[in-house]
């Protein structure tokens, strides 16, 4: 049984800085790449970062420079560090395999204001 468990969200500031992290159960994770995603209400959620299985990452124009995806295949977690957050980074934040599973965590809401 896929699941997927996000962790780490919070309150801050702008500019400051939040580490998320996902742990991925059900044999889905290292076998594939995996994604952070986000979504805003109203909005279609957005891929943000992937970490292939090998752990090369790409990332969206948007946080380029500010996000970093890193993955631990003995733990089966994936990692978002982000840093310089904006408020246009508040959302809640998801993982996901890349392309994505049709299960969905319950996200972590990530909020920058001052």
């Amino acid at each position: 049984q896929v699941q997927l468990v996000e962790s780490g969200g919070g309150l801050v500031q702008p500019g400051g800085s939040l580490r998320l992290s996902c742990v991925a159960s059900g044999g889905i994770f290292s076998i594939n790449a995996m994604g952070w995603y986000r979504q805003t209400p109203g909005k279609q959620r957005e891929l943000v970062a992937v970490s292939s299985t090998g752990g090369i990452a790409t990332y969206a124009d948007s946080v380029q420079g500010r996000f970093i995806i890193s993955r631990d295949n003995s733990k089966n977690t994936v990692y978002l560090q982000m840093i310089d957050l904006k408020p246009e980074d508040t959302a809640v934040y998801y993982c996901n395999t890349f392309p994505a599973l049709e299960t969905w965590g319950q996200g972590t809401l990530v909020t920058v204001s001052s």
